[in-house]
């Protein structure tokens, strides 16, 4: 394994080809989104969207996994978050072919003339109700911000015909997100189930849609094994981007 002249720095998470300041971004660098941007298939891709971006963590993700030909467009409603997201990708190996965009997501797409192979979220999942301490916390995880079937009719627009969707989600959230993407015309491709540990439940769902019907694979990650170490196959899954795996 080659070895990272990655320097740790506060206020954000250090990758071992970047930094993702998140200090003025209502959500927090973390699994979910780790786990996302680690996982969803990239072969074959040219364009890609992120929707919803953040600190901007996904689009660099993804950066990091494809070839240099490949566009990535950001997409984010928060101004604060949206300017941390273009301060992270200008700090980027890959400033050149990621952009960041601020705006709702349903206006940014009307403007689109392209399709993309990929378009990548993670998404609010709290209705509302559930208090917040902040309303920019408030936006970015509650649905009332941009609702799931907001959210896959607008990419449902921009996606092209064997492209992919990718979406994590509570485990409790996956099964009402499914049966709303099959009523709108999107076929589950790829289900990976996640469990803190091999005796818990799942308690997040990696899912990925596309307009074209197929196989759908499906398989499960635990992150942790009895010793509390990661697991072999969290560790294959995320090892590029882990400072210290």
């Amino acid at each position: 394994m080659p070895q990272s002249t990655s320097v740790l720095r506060r206020n954000g998470f250090t990758f071992k080809q970047f930094f993702v300041a998140h200090d003025r971004c209502a959500m927090k660098v973390g699994t979910d989104g780790i786990l996302l941007g680690a996982w969803a298939p990239v072969a074959g891709v040219k364009r890609i969207l992120d929707i919803g971006t953040g600190s901007g963590l996904l689009a660099l993700m993804l950066a990091q996994r494809t070839d240099k030909s490949v566009i990535i467009d950001a997409v984010e409603l928060d101004d604060e978050a949206a300017a941390q997201a273009q301060e992270n990708v200008a700090g980027s190996p890959w400033a050149d072919r990621v952009s960041v965009y601020t705006g709702a997501i349903q206006h940014w797409a009307a403007r689109q003339t392209g399709k993309f192979d990929l378009i990548i979220s993670n998404p609010p999942y709290y209705a509302q109700g559930v208090e917040c301490a902040t309303p920019q916390r408030e936006q970015a995880r509650y649905t009332t911000s941009l609702d799931h079937p907001t959210l896959l009719a607008t990419a449902a627009e921009l996606i092209t015909e064997e492209g992919f969707l990718c979406v994590v989600l509570p485990e409790q959230s996956g099964g009402a997100f499914t049966q709303q993407a099959s009523e709108m015309g999107w076929h589950l491709r790829l289900r990976t189930d996640v469990a803190e540990t091999e005796a818990r439940l799942p308690h997040r769902v990696l899912l990925a849609f596309s307009p074209k019907k197929g196989e759908c694979f499906s398989d499960r990650v635990v992150i942790r094994g009895p010793d509390q170490r990661y697991s072999e196959s969290y560790t294959a899954l995320t090892q590029a981007f882990y400072l210290f795996m």
